[in-house]
């Protein structure tokens, strides 16, 4: 274990918006996982605009940041995904702490923890601190997949059907944006419909609360599952990140300590915050 110390008009907002139109989101803390670098689902050029647009001390990649699984499958890497790991390496050039901590699908990064690439810091995982005291056990999440533990041959199954159900994530969401809809997850969609998605999804929540509280912690912040969500088990904080292929989320702590998802797509909008009146969007000047 180490340890680690805007709704905008939408015409106005797009993920190509230029520099200038950007609200300027200062944080003290952000926490980005599974972007699935290298694969045909990830919207890179959503996560590019986010990035651009925010200033902050630490910025957390938990996990699943690079899809090494889906490379060795099929090679896919355009400008875009180059250009999302330009972006991170110079916020590190410039004095943002960068903490890596690898997932499944780059679980080969995990040979590399306690050294230092370009800057970014690669770890198992670790405890963040939040600026009102508050300690976080921070983790991408697989080694509680029991599906994976279970059975690495529904893990298959199941990992086929979800690249058609992104497949046609993309499609839709390319059809939706030429009627001037905006975007729209047709996984999260169909997550939601399956009773038993919702208990796994529910299982999986617990069985990280549980081991958070076992370690004296006051809340755990991961990824993996791809189901952004903020949520009080019991006396534990669970926080889940999201993703940037369905959900396209971040969780970000204000200068206050105070925690909120935020989704950043063709406008940027605050879907969950805990235990706050108002949302952490700090500083909208340009």
């Amino acid at each position: 274990m180490q340890t680690a110390s805007r709704s905008g008009d939408r015409q106005q907002r797009t993920a190509h918006a230029s520099k200038t139109d950007r609200p300027v989101i200062r944080a003290r803390t952000v926490f980005i996982s599974d972007v699935h670098l290298g694969s045909r689902g990830c919207s890179a050029e959503y996560l590019l605009d986010f990035l651009h647009s925010v200033e902050c001390d630490t910025l957390y990649l938990v996990g699943d940041i690079i899809d090494l699984w889906s490379m060795q499958r099929s090679f896919y890497w355009p400008q875009s995904h180059t250009n999302v790991i330009r972006t991170l390496l110079g916020k590190a050039k410039r004095g943002t702490r960068v903490i890596y901590i690898p997932g499944n699908h780059d679980c080969t990064f995990r040979e590399y923890v306690g050294m230092q690439f370009g800057n970014i810091e690669i770890m198992q995982d670790a405890v963040h601190e939040t600026a009102d005291g508050r300690r976080f056990w921070v983790l991408h999440g697989d080694d509680f997949d029991n599906v994976i533990k279970a059975s690495p041959f529904l893990s298959y199954l199941g990992h086929h059907l979800y690249d058609f159900v992104l497949w046609l994530n993309r499609h839709v969401n390319s059809v939706r944006r030429h009627c001037g809809f905006s975007y729209w997850s047709v996984a999260a969609f169909l997550k939601g419909k399956m009773s038993k998605a919702m208990t796994y999804i529910a299982n999986y929540e617990r069985a990280l609360a549980s081991e958070a509280r076992r370690r004296g912690m006051d809340g755990v912040i991961c990824g993996h599952i791809h189901r952004a969500e903020i949520t009080k088990l019991d006396d534990v904080l669970y926080c889940n990140d999201g993703d940037w292929v369905e959900s396209c989320t971040t969780l970000i702590e204000d200068p206050l300590g105070r925690l909120s998802l935020l989704r950043w797509t063709e406008h940027a909008e605050v879907v969950s915050k805990f235990d706050q009146p108002e949302p952490v969007l700090v500083d909208h000047a340009a």
